[in-house]
């Protein structure tokens, strides 16, 4: 049930009377179109980059053609809109923390993935990662009406570690992708792909300079159709894709083969999925501060509930791990725009774009170099994100200086050294092969052994004090 919005609001989100005269809280607002529709498409360019990286990564690590990347992309697009509606919206009092509340595919398990991918035979490199996922999915549900007891063991400490890494570690995917993409071919790394990258790159940051307002906010999408537009004359973009998308077209399920269950794959998403789990409970967490609407156990509950649905629901038609997106809490930080009626209409949008397969094969039109410009800025906020959350973790503690290094060299050594882990087996490789699992395991460790074994009796005592 809304609250009221406590004390006095002013501004464009206080609280708009009713016919019958009673305030409606600002996440219940509904908006005419005149405001409604440019709140959600500033909602839609914070998220879209971040939507089609995954798909984009990972279509491109498994080797698919134009027509496989156009389908990955539809389904992301597709679960996206699906989960955010339904958070926003919800569904009684199973699912849907109804907050202003983006849903979508995260980038923390690129990395994982990438390395089940590695591990996994030709043709059967989705089939695993889905089969990991899906099984993921049911992880989230099983754990998330629990989860409130387990967030003691993700502190900022922990969640800053691995937030890091993913920044880190698909750090070399732009830069390949600035190199051309195609590590088999003559011409990967030659001059004009790394001058396409460092033009998208350099538009993006003029931008950021001096753009103001909405135009500030789509930098990165602005930087990646600029430089598209920059390729076009010098022979470098391709639109193939564009030529054999189908229209409008539902994705077909299974359409990538049947799931594949491999227990060291499953293991490594389900560290991942705690780990996304913890972010979604901050953002709503934030996003409650925010909005002034108190953010209670059985909301995070629901919210948890939604995540693991779209994530169990992703595999079917090529999606992919689904949590909460931070950048869109910034937005509507920065708006001040608190309806939860907004984002659902972006993200029905999403849905519309998911069954419309032509415009996600306008995204795989994007060149790689350009990719490459933009994915240094995208991938480079993440890892300053994670930067922010350690800046909040207390490291001014010898044990923490400790727990953070070890975490962060565990998590680097597959991008310091790849055949690090060449010897050991399979399921380890899997695991430890991919810097962000590698790290959150050590880190969550190394917190039990700093701050919880041998802690009870004097937690027990600061709760009964408290």
């Amino acid at each position: 049930m809304a609250q009221p919005a406590t004390g006095p609001a002013e501004g464009p989100c206080s609280a708009p009377p009713t016919a019958a005269g009673k305030a409606v809280h600002p996440v219940d607002e509904k908006l005419p179109p005149s405001r409604l529709v440019p709140a959600a498409l500033q909602h839609i360019a914070a998220m879209y980059a971040g939507v089609v990286t995954p798909p984009l990564i990972i279509g491109q690590a498994v080797g698919l053609d134009p027509a496989g990347m156009t389908r990955l992309i539809a389904a992301s697009l597709l679960i996206a809109g699906l989960a955010t509606v339904l958070q926003t919206l919800g569904v009684g009092a199973f699912a849907g923390n109804r907050l202003p509340f983006v849903n979508a595919a995260s980038s923390a398990g690129i990395a994982p993935m990438l390395a089940i991918a590695e591990t996994s035979a030709t043709g059967h490199q989705l089939p695993a990662i889905y089969g990991a996922v899906l099984v993921a999915g049911v992880f989230c549900l099983a754990v998330g009406p629990f989860f409130g007891r387990l967030l003691r063991f993700f502190p900022p400490l922990v969640t800053g570690v691995v937030i890091t890494l993913i920044g880190v570690t698909l750090m070399p995917v732009p830069v390949a992708w600035a190199q051309g993409g195609d590590r088999s071919a003559a011409d990967f790394g030659a001059m004009k792909y790394l001058a396409l990258a460092a033009f998208t790159l350099t538009v993006i940051l003029l931008i950021q300079r001096f753009g103001r307002g909405f135009v500030k906010q789509v930098a990165l999408l602005v930087g990646m159709l600029v430089g598209t537009l920059a390729a076009i004359p010098f022979g470098l973009a391709d639109f193939s894709a564009l030529k054999s998308a189908p229209l409008a077209a539902l994705p077909t399920p299974f359409a990538f083969g049947a799931p594949e269950f491999r227990p060291a794959a499953i293991l490594s998403l389900c560290i991942v999925m705690l780990v996304l789990m913890t972010e979604s409970s901050a953002g709503m967490l934030a996003l409650g501060e925010i909005c002034e609407r108190r953010t209670d156990g059985r909301t995070i509950t629901r919210g948890l509930r939604t995540d693991g649905i779209a994530t169990l629901l992703g595999p079917v038609f090529g999606g992919f791990p689904t949590s909460a997106f931070a950048q869109n809490v910034g937005v509507v930080s920065l708006t001040g725009v608190r309806s939860r009626y907004v984002v659902a209409t972006a993200g029905g949008a999403l849905l519309v774009l998911g069954v419309f397969p032509v415009l996600g094969a306008v995204v795989s039109l994007v060149p790689m170099p350009v990719l490459g410009g933009a994915g240094i800025v995208l991938f480079g906020s993440i890892a300053v994100s994670g930067i922010r959350t350690l800046s909040e973790a207390g490291l001014d503690d010898s044990s923490n200086i400790i727990l953070v290094a070890v975490a962060l060299g565990a998590g680097i050594i597959p991008l310091a050294a790849p055949a690090f882990y060449a010897g050991f087996p399979s399921w380890a490789q899997t695991v430890l092969g991919s810097g962000i699992s590698a790290g959150a395991l050590v880190a969550v460790l190394l917190n039990l052994f700093f701050h919880h074994l041998g802690t009870h009796s004097r937690s027990a005592v600061a709760l009964k004090s408290s």
